[in-house]
């Protein structure tokens, strides 16, 4: 175990340039040759706090190159406990041997390629002048999906909602020396209609973006909402949008905002215009005009992790 290498939260936190991981993501995602099964997701239960967690296993193999395993736990509940919802470990492989590389901090490391998967899909479904983003949910991503989006578009106001104000007022702190002007809003409605670009990262079981407010040339990022019974955006919005995912393998089996929607029929298969493969290797294409409202649905994929982990361990040897 000596030889293994352990890259900290902090480590990540402080070395993440969003431009060079979303070209990281890019090239994982346009070269197609990462070998992914579909994540193992093993919910049990947890009777103290009357609420599931969830063991979710992601492998990746780079055949000849790399491989690794994320291993992370999600228990909604942990916020009585001031402990973060989501906990793990990514385990960095040598794909020839076997052998353990090193072992990274799997929040932060999922934090990171998460937003990146967002700005990357943005570059593909957002319009090229988004100025105004609304964020909402105050948790980890949060911050990181502002930076991550105003890397790729010129963002020049940000809004943020939580159901906690003073959360949301906490992130505008924290990023109040950024290149924009951010702000906590009280109410969804105040500034929906309003903003180019919406993304969310909750755990909501209700949607938070309904499409009555929805105004032509938006773009709509749904970050959070992991399980079949959770939800960010209503039927009337996945009616109104064009539907991209970050990959079919996961996004259509693993969130309510597409598995609820298929199973009554407002969302057919045929409907969804693209993935991430599809629209990196330019097999697709992703916005077609500055008119239609466009919605990106995240799940997370291992190929993520497994590129995001190669950036972070390399980054972190070459700095030894």
């Amino acid at each position: 175990m000596d030889n293994i290498t352990q890259i900290p939260a902090s480590f990540i936190e402080q070395n993440t340039h969003f431009p060079s991981l979303i070209n990281v993501l890019k090239a994982a995602f346009s070269d197609q040759d990462t070998m992914v099964p579909m994540r193992h997701h093993h919910d049990f239960p947890n009777p103290e706090v009357k609420e599931d967690s969830t063991l979710l296993l992601m492998p990746a193999w780079k055949p000849g190159k790399q491989a690794g395993v994320k291993i992370a736990t999600v228990s909604p509940k942990n916020g009585q406990f001031n402990l973060p919802a989501i906990q793990g470990t990514y385990i960095y492989l040598d794909a020839l041997t076997g052998g353990i590389l090193g072992l990274l901090e799997a929040k932060s490391l999922t934090v990171k390629r998460t937003a990146a998967a967002s700005a990357l899909a943005s570059q593909y479904l957002s319009r090229k002048n988004s100025s105004s983003l609304l964020m909402i949910g105050t948790g980890a991503l949060a911050p990181n999906l502002i930076l991550a989006h105003a890397s790729v578009r010129p963002l020049k106001t940000v809004y943020i909602w939580g159901r906690d104000y003073s959360k949301a007022m906490g992130i505008c702190e924290k990023l109040k020396n950024a290149p924009f002007h951010i702000q906590p809003i009280k109410a969804i409605e105040d500034k929906i209609t309003e903003v180019d670009i919406i993304s969310l990262a909750t755990l909501s079981k209700t949607p938070l973006v309904l499409g009555k407010y929805l105004q032509p040339g938006q773009h709509v990022d749904l970050v959070g909402a992991y399980k079949i019974d959770m939800r960010e955006a209503d039927d009337e919005t996945v009616k109104k949008a064009e539907v991209y995912l970050d990959t079919y393998q996961g996004g259509l089996k693993e969130s309510g905002d597409i598995v609820i929607p298929l199973k009554s029929g407002v969302l057919k298969e045929t409907d969804i215009k693209a993935d991430l493969f599809e629209l990196t290797s330019q097999k697709k294409h992703g916005r077609k005009n500055d008119e239609e409202i466009t919605m990106f649905k995240s799940v997370g994929h291992a190929l993520e992790d497994l590129a995001a982990a190669t950036y972070y361990y390399n980054m972190f040897q070459n700095k030894q």
